[in-house]
């Protein structure tokens, strides 16, 4: 399994709206999401910047099944009034992934 951390920003005055958006997340994407091989998907707010923990099979596969899912376009669509985007890391999964830099319970002897 892999575990990911994504940055992406709100535009300006779309926080609230974001959140309650969130507060129950359409049960068919949820769905598609699972069968795409997402276990899970956490997101913290601070301001306008999100950061997303997700854990899943591949990624990659995951997006890659989701580009021609009906479902996941149409959430897409509905979220891109409030998202600005993802950040772009060269050097992460995706180009988008945030770069892992310390665990501590990778640490612990």
């Amino acid at each position: 399994m892999t575990r990911l951390a994504l940055h992406s920003r709100l535009i300006p005055g779309t926080e609230e709206a974001y959140e309650l958006e969130h507060a129950r997340v359409w049960p068919e994407l949820i769905t598609v999401m699972t069968a795409a091989g997402i276990h899970d998907w956490t997101i913290w707010r601070s301001g306008r910047d999100l950061f997303h923990l997700v854990d899943c099979d591949d990624y990659e596969a995951a997006v890659a099944q989701l580009t021609d899912n009906p479902v996941d376009r149409r959430w897409q669509e509905h979220m891109s009034q409030f998202v600005e985007g993802f950040a772009q890391n060269p050097e992460g999964l995706a180009g988008q992934s945030l770069r892992h830099v310390w665990t501590m319970s990778e640490q612990v002897d």
